[in-house]
C-alpha cells in the first residue's frame, strides 16, 4: 500500500512509513473514508454545480465551482480526470477511497 504523504510502497501493517517517517492511519480509520466511485458519479452527472467537491468536505471551492459552472467546464474536466486517475483529495488531503 501507498503511504499517504510520499506515496512510497510501504506494509499494509506499517504504523510508521520508513522512507518519510509520517504515521499511518490506524485500521479503523479508514472506515470512513469518502468513495472515489460516488465522487465520481457526482463529478460525471452534477460536476458542473460542485457537488463532488461538497461530498469531499471541500465548500468554498464548491461553492465558486456552482457560481462558474464548473470554471466553465474546465475546473469540471480537470476534477474529473482528478478523480479517475485517483489523485483527488478531500478536505483533509487523504486521497479518496474505492469503495462505493
Amino acid at each position: 500500500m501507498p503511504c499517504r504523504a510520499c506515496d512510497s510502497q510501504i506494509s499494509a501493517i506499517a504504523e510508521i512509513c520508513p522512507h518519510c517517517g509520517v504515521r499511518q492511519f490506524t485500521p479503523t480509520a479508514g472506515a470512513g473514508e469518502r468513495s472515489a466511485v460516488t465522487a465520481g458519479l457526482l463529478c460525471l452527472f452534477l460536476g458542473v454545480f460542485g457537488a463532488h467537491r461538497l461530498y469531499a468536505g471541500k465548500t468554498g471551492t464548491a461553492i465558486l465551482q456552482f457560481l462558474t459552472l464548473g470554471g466553465f467546464g474546465l475546473w469540471w474536466l480537470y476534477d474529473l480526470i482528478l478523480i479517475a486517475t485517483g489523485q483527488f483529495r478531500d478536505r483533509e488531503g487523504h486521497r479518496l477511497g474505492q469503495g462505493l
